[in-house]
C-alpha cells in the first residue's frame, strides 16, 4: 500500500481540475493544490513543488528533465494528463524510484481544431464576423476548400483522420513523412510525394509529426519558399516543427498564411513576432483542450492515485 499527501495540479489554466474529476473519492487525509500559472523560473518551481510527494502535469505545459526531478526529493507519483509525455524525464524519475503514470484521452479532439484553423483561413471567418459586427457586409471574397489540394506531413493517427476529412471535402491530398509509404498512403486515399513536391502542390499544408531531435525545423525556410503564393501551413502539433524566423520571414513578406495552435515558447509571450504578423488565425494550443478529453484525463488521474494507494500502479510510462 503507498501513502500519499499532497497533490500539486500544474498550469490549470482554465480552473476546471476539480469541477472535471470524482477528487472526492481521495482520502480526506490528501491535500489538492491547483496551480493556474505556468512557473518559467526553476528556482521558484523547485521551491513550490518540494513539499508535494504527488505531482500531476496537463500535457508538456510544464517539462520535468532530470535536473528538476533529482531537487525532489519527496516526490513518489508524477502523473501526465494523456499517455505520454515527452518533457517529462521518465527514466529519471524511475531510477529515484518515483512511479510515473498516464491517463486516457478521448477521441482526436486535434483534428477539429485543425480543420477549424483551415476553414477560417480559407473562408476569411474572423473578418468577416469582425466587419459585420461594425456594420459592413461581404468585404471579401473566400476560397471553398472543394478542389484544393491537402499537403499531409505525417500520416498517423491524426494525420489519417484529417486527410479523411480533406477527402470529405472533396480535395486532392498528397502525404510525406519519413517512413511513409505508398500502400499507407494509399490505404487513407492520399499519394505519397516527396517533401520537395507536397510542399509546391500542396494549397494547404498540415503538420502531424511528433517532435524528436530528427524532425526538430522539418519545415524550413526552403520549404516555406517552394508554397504557392497564399498557400497555408498550419500547424497544430508542435511549434518547433518550424523554423519560426523563416516562418515568420514569410509571414511578414505576404508569402504564405498561417493557422498555428503550437508554438516554440508557450505560453506565447505577448512581445511575440507571429503575433503581428498578418494573414495568420493564431489559437493557443486547444488542440486537446475539449470537455472530453479533461473528463477522460481528470477520471484517469483519480483512477491512478487509487491505483498507486492501493498498492497496484496502473497506466505506468516507459522508460
Amino acid at each position: 500500500m503507498g501513502t500519499l499527501t499532497r497533490l500539486a495540479i500544474l498550469d490549470d489554466y482554465q480552473g476546471v481540475a476539480l469541477s472535471m474529476g470524482p477528487w472526492s473519492r481521495l482520502p480526506a487525509t490528501l491535500q489538492v493544490d491547483v496551480f493556474r500559472d505556468t512557473l518559467k523560473d526553476r528556482e521558484a518551481l523547485v521551491q513550490r513543488l518540494l513539499p508535494f510527494d504527488a505531482i500531476l502535469g496537463i500535457r508538456e505545459r510544464t517539462p520535468l528533465p532530470a535536473e528538476l526531478i533529482e531537487r525532489l526529493p519527496n516526490l513518489k507519483l508524477l502523473m501526465t494528463t494523456g499517455e505520454r509525455n515527452l518533457s517529462f524525464n521518465v527514466a529519471a524519475a524511475k531510477a529515484r524510484g518515483i512511479t510515473v503514470c498516464g491517463t486516457p484521452s478521448a477521441g482526436a479532439p486535434t483534428v477539429d481544431i485543425t480543420w477549424g484553423l483551415i476553414l477560417n483561413l480559407l473562408r476569411d471567418i474572423p473578418a468577416q464576423q469582425e466587419a459585420l459586427r461594425a456594420g459592413r457586409w461581404q468585404t471579401s471574397v473566400g476560397t471553398a476548400v472543394g478542389g484544393l489540394t491537402l499537403g499531409v506531413v505525417g500520416l498517423g493517427k491524426l494525420g489519417s483522420r484529417v486527410a479523411a476529412v480533406g477527402k470529405a471535402f472533396g480535395m486532392q491530398v498528397i502525404a510525406w513523412s519519413q517512413n511513409l509509404t505508398a500502400e499507407k498512403a494509399a490505404a487513407v486515399g492520399a499519394e505519397l510525394v516527396s517533401k520537395e513536391e507536397l510542399f509546391a502542390r500542396a494549397d494547404v499544408v498540415t503538420l502531424h509529426v511528433v517532435l524528436s531531435d530528427r524532425s526538430r525545423g522539418i519545415v524550413g525556410a526552403a520549404d516555406l519558399a517552394r508554397m504557392k503564393p497564399g498557400a497555408i501551413i498550419v500547424n497544430t502539433s508542435r511549434g518547433p516543427l518550424i523554423d519560426q524566423p523563416a516562418l515568420v520571414a514569410a509571414l511578414q513578406e505576404g508569402r504564405v498564411r498561417a493557422g498555428l495552435d503550437v508554438y516554440d515558447e508557450e505560453p506565447l509571450p505577448t512581445s511575440h513576432p507571429l503575433l503581428s504578423c498578418p494573414n495568420t488565425m493564431l489559437t493557443p494550443h486547444l488542440g486537446y483542450v475539449s470537455t472530453q478529453n479533461y473528463t477522460a484525463y481528470f477520471h484517469g488521474a483519480v483512477e491512478a492515485i487509487e491505483a498507486y494507494l492501493a498498492g497496484s500502479p496502473i497506466r505506468e510510462l516507459a522508460s
